[in-house]
């Protein structure tokens, strides 16, 4: 669609909530600016406290994304452009964060890196996780090296999973069906399903949960081809977590949690590498325990946070591989607050990465880093930090970051100016260094630089404005030709975001977002140069909800492999629209998810299957 799309999508999203907010003031509902959030400094700080424009995804609104993955909630947000989540549903991820790729974005899983050094991204898979598991998301978008360490250079992405609930039992089940269809395959024939449930609560001083999820899909190729083959999609999850608080100062968490998927993919068949409709098969399975005990002294504490995880994954395929890593990470910090001003951390990260290739290969992380946060009384933050990066192939390098704000009260609430200054380093992992393609053991780690500033403003009348500049230099880029090797050039990418949150009355809700990402050297594939979110959300009363969505994605640049020739993608718009109801006073609620509902027919991966309109339906029984 041509950019006339995007204007008159944002427009007529727009008109519906300029009918809603003809009601009187009064009727507003008042915003929390006391909203916290934890992952730019570590501490609970009130959004007016962050250097940062820190996205928050709430319990609240997973619950209302119920049906979705976790890659389809976070695609919505400004700066990030999760690749292969409009696709089948076993598609390959790129997190495109401000031009950056995967292996530029860390994944944590309560506070702890969770990656996967046998992939040649080193990142995660969030194919592998169930979104109904996920109790909140915080990203930071910029670099976070100095808390977070190797890989934190474009994002941050902070998942925190359920707690047991306070009751002595409680327990949760999600059901949801739906079509599974392309654009030209309009059956409508029940071809998803997802499954939920959870056992949870407290005993005392011991807490515990128990879940197990499933999905399976069918229906889809992931090939656009004229007779396609299908390419089913099937996930399991179980997750324990089990906790015993022996006073007011001292608690322990243990956890353990089993992820499988497997999926059917197509491939790049000899001699000519075009994409073909192949019976090929794609499976992944991660095993994670960990420990976390936590004492808690006056103005302080001080934690470990441990864990272990094994890792399989086999291509069936012409080229079968098959690739078995482990990682064992460790982060030990202590917390310290100096009469409310002065919020500091110290904390050691040790991290242990191995995987099989020809044998097996290795390398360690140990990081001792620093951390301030100083809040005045009269609206300066200064966040602060410095890490060492310790790697037993590459050495020593130290990176930092200055993140100062400054917020302007006032009887509507605030007004903030922000910016900050880091640094970040990327290591080559092991796959490219040592794996099956193009491996080079002469590689050199990559290095970053971010500078960014903005402004906010945010009201108790409902209403939150952001917008922020970034600039972000990559030196010795990792890119792959006939194998690996770093860029003789440094890249430069910027851009613009801005988000927008208004509450026009206590039932209507418009939020929206929109990226300007501008490459100011080389090519990045399938990186918009412009991206827009838009939502209306309306509650009909306290127990029904609905929510329109809009989504445009600008044209990208992509590679056409028979040729390889880069090919100009066309731009794209989606609409989305969702209901929920509660009944059974409250216990149980029922929703309907209506995707693409004008079955825009669009390419997302060039030769890659796009997903159509489609239906679900669900219910979440909560007892």
């Amino acid at each position: 669609m041509s950019k006339t799309s995007l204007f008159c999508g944002i427009l007529s999203i727009g008109m519906l909530s300029i009918g809603y907010s003809q009601k009187k003031s009064e009727a507003l509902k008042v915003q929390n600016l006391q909203e916290v959030v934890v992952s730019d400094s570590r501490f609970e700080l009130k959004r007016e406290n962050s250097g940062k424009t820190v996205i928050k995804i709430s319990k609240s609104e997973i619950e209302k994304n119920q049906g979705r993955s976790v890659a389809q909630l976070i695609n919505t947000k400004s700066g990030i452009e999760i690749n292969g989540s409009r696709s089948v549903a076993g598609q390959n991820l790129g997190y495109f964060v401000r031009g950056g790729n995967n292996r530029q974005v860390l994944v944590l899983i309560d506070g702890l890196q969770v990656n996967d050094p046998s992939l040649v991204s080193n990142d995660f898979d969030l194919r592998l996780l169930n979104l109904n598991t996920i109790e909140s998301i915080e990203i930071i978008k910029g670099a976070a090296s100095t808390l977070y360490g190797n890989s934190a250079a474009a994002a941050v992405i902070n998942i925190t999973t359920k707690k047991a609930s306070n009751d002595t039992i409680s327990g949760s089940f999600l059901s949801v069906i739906g079509t599974n269809q392309t654009q030209d395959n309009q059956n409508y024939n029940v071809q998803s399903f997802t499954n939920s449930v959870s056992v949870n609560g407290t005993l005392d001083k011991f807490s515990y949960l128990a879940s197990f999820g499933n999905q399976f899909s069918d229906g889809l190729s992931a090939a656009q081809s004229e007779n396609p083959e299908v390419d089913p999609f099937s996930r399991y999850n179980t997750n324990m977590k089990l906790g015993y608080t022996l006073n007011n100062h001292f608690k322990i968490t243990a956890y353990a949690s089993y992820d499988r998927f497997k999926t059917g993919i197509d491939g790049f068949p000899p001699p000519n590498f075009s994409l073909a409709d192949t019976d090929d098969q794609f499976n992944s399975e991660q095993t994670r325990v960990g420990i976390s005990p936590k004492f808690t002294y006056n103005r302080g504490s001080f934690e470990i946070n441990a864990a272990f995880t094994g890792i399989s994954r086999e291509t069936i395929s012409g080229n079968s591989t098959q690739n078995n890593a482990k990682s064992l990470v460790v982060d030990a910090f202590n917390k310290y607050t100096i009469d409310d001003e002065l919020y500091t951390i110290l904390g050691f990260n040790y991290g242990d990465y191995r995987s099989e290739f020809n044998k097996e290969e290795s390398f360690t992380t140990t990081d001792p880093y620093l951390n301030l946060v100083y809040i005045s009384d009269f609206g300066l933050t200064m966040n602060a930090g410095l890490r060492l990066n310790n790697h037993s192939t590459y050495g020593s390098q130290f990176v930092y970051n200055l993140n100062p704000s400054y917020a302007l009260k006032h009887a509507e609430g605030y007004t903030k100016i922000f910016g900050s200054y880091a640094t970040s380093f990327i290591a080559p992992n092991l796959s490219q260094l040592f794996g099956f393609f193009g491996p080079n053991p002469n590689l050199e780690p990559e290095e970053n630089r971010t500078l960014e500033g903005g402004l906010e403003y945010n009201n108790n009348r409902g209403l939150r404005l952001s917008s922020v500049y970034f600039n972000r230099v990559e030196e010795n880029t990792i890119i792959f030709t006939t194998a690996y090797e770093n860029a003789t050039e440094d890249a430069t990418v910027q851009g613009l975001e801005f988000e927008a949150e208004w509450q026009t009355f206590k039932n209507v809700t418009l939020t929206a977002n929109y990226t300007f990402t501008e490459i100011k050297d080389g090519i990045r594939l399938r990186v918009p140069k412009h991206k827009a979110n838009a939502f209306i959300e309306f509650s009909f009363s306290k127990s029904m909800f609905a929510s329109l969505q809009y989504q445009y994605v600008g044209s990208r640049t992509d590679i056409d492999f028979s040729n390889f020739s880069n090919v100009e993608l066309k731009p794209f718009s989606l609409f989305n629209l969702q209901f929920r109801k509660k009944i059974i006073q409250d216990k149980m609620k029922v929703f309907i998810n209506l995707d693409n509902i004008l079955n825009e027919n669009y390419t997302e991966i060039l030769g890659y299957s796009t997903l159509g309109r489609n239906v679900s339906l669900g219910f979440d029984l909560n007892l």
